[in-house]
Order: C-alpha cells, then structure tokens, then sequence
C-alpha cells in the first residue's frame, strides 16, 4: 500500500486519503527540498500541485514518485491519484484524520466517559487514536461520508 506526503498546497487532500486508510503525512510549512527529501527517505508518493518541484531531478529521475495534481477540488484529486495509482479503498476510517496515526479498537466503558450523552446512548463501536485520543465513531456523518466516497 502506498504512503503518501502532501506538499503545503494539498493539505485537504492529505485528510481525504487518510480517511480512506492510506497513510498521508502533509507538510505545510517545509521548503520544497526537504519536501522531497522527506519523501524520498521515507519512500513517500509526493503529492503536489507545483509544476516546478516536478522539475527536481529525484522526481524527474524516478527516485521519488510524484503526482501533479491537476485540479482545484479535493474530490477531483482523490480521484485522480485513485485513478493513476489504480488504488481501492480498502480501509475507510482507519487513520486519525488530525494526526495520521493508525486508529485503535476501543470498548464503550473505556470511552463513555469523553462521548457527547447522544453518542453514548446510541452507538456501541468506537475507535481511538492513540497519538491524539481523538475518538471515532459511525455516527450520521459516517453515512455521510460513506455517499460522498461512493462519489469518487
């Protein structure tokens, strides 16, 4: 499964592949160098919009993959990596969609006590980041989700 680094102009992007299960640091605030420096230690797909950071040799070379983003909409660029890469979603919601750690399985006693009272009375399922202790759950933005994903 590919692992992906989203450069400070596809943040958004970042979030929809981690909602998808695919592993996608982003980082806003790096030059372009240790961007793609970034990438190619840790043998990340390169996620960018700009044209001339295609233009370094690692990427041009082949030593660092990249893909140039093509669209403004996120939807579109989930679409087109999909695509190129000939990816499925395979593991919806399984990464923390703040910090990109892979979710825990959690019981329902051991979170009750941080859950909004409606959550608590209706769902059963939950899982937790163990970076950030971001709790998730398949609440009525799950369907959500699920239409727009379908979408793609």
């Amino acid at each position: 499964m590919p692992r992906f680094l989203a450069d400070s102009n596809v943040g958004r992007l970042a979030r929809w592949l981690r909602l998808l299960g695919y592993d996608a640091a982003y980082e806003p605030a790096l030059p372009d160098a240790q961007v793609v420096a970034r990438a190619l230690v840790e043998r990340r797909v390169l996620l960018t919009r700009d044209a001339d950071m295609m233009r370094r040799r690692v990427i041009t070379g082949g030593a660092v993959q990249a893909i140039l983003l093509r669209h403004d909409q996120v939807e579109d660029q989930v679409r087109q990596v999909l695509t190129e890469l000939a990816l499925e979603p395979s593991h919806v919601l399984s990464r923390c969609l703040d910090c990109n750690a892979e979710l825990e399985p959690r019981a329902k006693d051991a979170v009750a006590h941080r859950l909004p009272p409606y959550v608590r009375a209706t769902q059963e399922r939950f899982s937790e980041c163990p970076s950030c202790a971001r709790i998730y759950w398949q609440g009525t933005h799950w369907a959500r989700m699920q239409e727009r994903i379908a979408a793609l």
